[in-house]
């Protein structure tokens, strides 16, 4: 018996498919930390747009084409062996990293606006595809929810939106104003549907009155509009919330103007200047956001006063930004002084109608 003390080699056991799907989505998982910091390659090569552009989107269709094989495999019987799901998820793993090593091609100084976008799209395709992993490997794979919820993954969404991405920083840079334009027009006509909708006189209604409780609808439940007489706007309330709304009406002018320049004598090469005025543009929503919070009832007139003062700085060195820049060619003919005061008026108004909370 030839060979008999030699021990034999030790075949390694595979995990069953679901497992191996299981642990490729935490591998993929555990990239997203790394590219969501992760710095440009360092290259002495010139950067060559057209080529990262076309490699981004091959990349990008190679990633969308395993992750149909893969669904298409585990989608009908038989199910495929702990070898041939190996060989899958090796070929998904593969083409993720394919598509993360081209995102690292793309350097700053072709924009931070810019590379926040392809950044954004590159956490959404992986993201997408460890997803993918864990619903396929939720058993019995064929049931009719799994198939909704493969059908709608978002790794072919964003996959297909690839192309859809700004080529330029000025692009890239039109694209976030407008999404804060419409950020703040949505938040502007929240506030105005809630004050027409809300009744300050309508909480004098007893609790115990409940067969008039139909007067409030469920849209004004969902507003957050209690029943309860105590968290309704008083007379002084109102009056706050005009100027209040002013001042976010002067925010949706600003965005626009800015918007505007930017279109009009935005000049690509000019990357680090798109990139200032977006990113103090990025902070008027939230801060529109936070004084729209504040007039809700009960409503506190100093916490008011304070979210209404940070909007103002910001708008004001958004503005600053947009006129010391080239967008702004003549800032001494400019619509932003005209701006400023209107913005000034609104909380010199504020401040008034707030100062009563300042003696307390």
């Amino acid at each position: 018996m030839a060979g008999a003390g030699a021990p034999a080699t030790a075949v390694p056991t595979l995990a069953p498919p679901s497992e191996q799907l299981r642990h490729l989505a935490v591998e993929l998982r555990l990239l997203l930390p790394r590219v969501r910091v992760g710095e440009a390659q360092e290259t002495t090569e010139e950067f060559n747009r057209e080529m990262f552009w076309r490699r981004l989107n091959e990349t990008a269709v190679m990633v969308s084409r395993e992750a149909t094989t893969l669904t298409t495999v585990f989608s009908q019987l038989p199910l495929p062996s702990p070898q041939e799901t190996q060989k899958f998820c090796e070929q998904v793993h593969a083409a993720i990293k394919a598509f993360i090593a081209v995102y690292y091609l793309f350097p700053k100084d072709q924009g931070i606006t810019l590379r926040k976008l392809v950044r954004g799209a590159t956490l959404d395709i992986v993201d997408g595809m460890a997803q993918l992993m864990e619903v396929l490997s939720i058993t019995p794979t064929q049931s009719p929810e799994n198939n909704e919820l493969i059908s709608y993954n978002s790794v072919w969404v964003a996959c297909q939106q690839m192309p859809q991405i700004p080529r330029d920083n000025k692009a890239a840079a039109l694209l976030m104003l407008t999404k804060n334009v419409d950020f703040v027009k949505d938040a502007h006509e929240e506030m105005e549907r809630a004050v027409e909708e809300c009744d300050p006189y309508s909480g004098l209604l007893n609790d115990t009155e409940e067969n008039n409780s139909d007067n409030h609808n469920d849209e004004g439940d969902v507003l957050g509009f209690p029943s309860n007489q105590d968290l309704y706007w008083s007379e002084d309330d109102q009056e706050l919330i005009i100027p209040c709304l002013a001042l976010v009406r002067a925010s949706k002018a600003c965005l626009k103007k800015i918007r505007i320049l930017v279109a009009e004598n935005g000049k690509k090469d000019q990357v680090a200047q798109l990139d200032d005025i977006v990113d103090i543009s990025d902070e008027i929503s939230p801060s529109v956001d936070d004084l729209a919070l504040s007039i809700y009832p009960p409503m506190c007139h100093l916490t008011v006063r304070i979210h209404s003062a940070k909007l103002v700085s910001v708008l004001k060195k958004a503005l600053e930004i947009t006129k010391a820049s080239h967008v702004t060619p003549q800032p001494e003919d400019s619509w932003i002084p005209l701006l400023i005061n209107a913005i000034d008026h609104c909380m010199n108004r504020i401040k008034e109608l707030t100062q009563s909370e300042l003696e307390l």
